[in-house]
């Protein structure tokens, strides 16, 4: 499926119903999740950075569009890049580097109006939308599905009228999607569904399950680091058993190598 086709079906799977669109970390566990039947695949930044032994938004701009066009060539379902704020403050930077971003052969990707500043973790309002503004021109006439994420409730600024406003102004502004990661009530879901409205809304899996986001209106459930951090916490369990007991039980809780084998070998037979 050439990046075209991906991004023409990535904007289908918006239009109707509810889709879980979950993010691998490399390019092993974005193969299994296409093998499994998912329609699209996102990356994610913490799972990235935790694979290269560093902390999440540790890692540079160039080192991520290095990965997206690894997961993107190596699937044949659509891409959203985690993009964080598109590695730069002003709408100038944000803009040349979601060309960049296009140019991997995403479908889809998302920025942030977080500055990785813990004093002052949101862009003013102004320029929070300016940066929307400046990414949907730079991707005019690519397909790439622009997200806008308002990351208030992760970073530190929990205000629901603040960020409704800001979702609706980056809506306004042409984002395609909008997200607001953090949102756990179903009160909070459907505002935000209903401010953006008829613009599709991806959620950060909150524990309800995706046939009730989908009866909120919701269009994507994205999972962000979690099948990451679940891989590690096995990871965690099985490597703490050996060094204080010496034993090797969590082995048995192992997917079997031959059935890894003969999915992998499958995938790179067909292509």
């Amino acid at each position: 499926m050439s990046p075209a086709e991906k991004r023409a079906a990535f904007r289908r799977l918006h239009e109707t119903g509810c889709f879980v669109m979950p993010n691998p970390w490399d390019v092993g566990s974005a193969r299994m999740l296409q093998h499994l039947g998912f329609s699209a695949i996102a990356s994610t930044s913490a799972g990235m950075a935790w694979s290269l032994g560093r902390p999440d938004y540790r890692v540079e701009r160039d080192e991520v569009l290095l990965h997206l066009s690894a997961l993107a060539h190596a699937t044949n379902i659509p891409l959203n890049a985690d993009f964080e704020n598109g590695f730069a403050d002003d709408p100038e930077g944000v803009a040349h580097n979601v060309v960049l971003a296009a140019e991997t052969g995403v479908a889809g990707l998302s920025v942030e109006d977080s500055t990785g500043n813990p004093e002052s973790p949101l862009y003013d309002f102004g320029l929070a939308v300016e940066r929307i503004a400046a990414a949907r021109e730079a991707l005019a006439g690519t397909g790439v599905m622009l997200t806008a994420r308002s990351e208030g409730f992760i970073a530190g600024r929990p205000d629901m009228d603040e960020t409704l406003r800001r979702l609706a102004a980056f809506a306004e502004a042409g984002a395609d999607c909008l997200y607001a990661p953090g949102l756990r009530q179903e009160d909070q879901i459907t505002e935000v569904v209903k401010a953006v409205a008829p613009k599709p809304v991806n959620v950060l899996t909150p524990g309800l399950s995706a046939a009730a986001l989908g009866a909120l209106g919701v269009r994507r459930i994205s999972v962000g680091g979690s099948l990451a951090r679940t891989a590690w916490g096995e990871f965690l369990r099985a490597a703490g058993e050996i060094k204080q007991d010496g034993t090797f039980g969590a082995f048995s809780k192992g997917a079997p190598g031959g059935e890894l084998n003969a999915v992998f070998r499958q995938m790179l037979e067909a292509g």
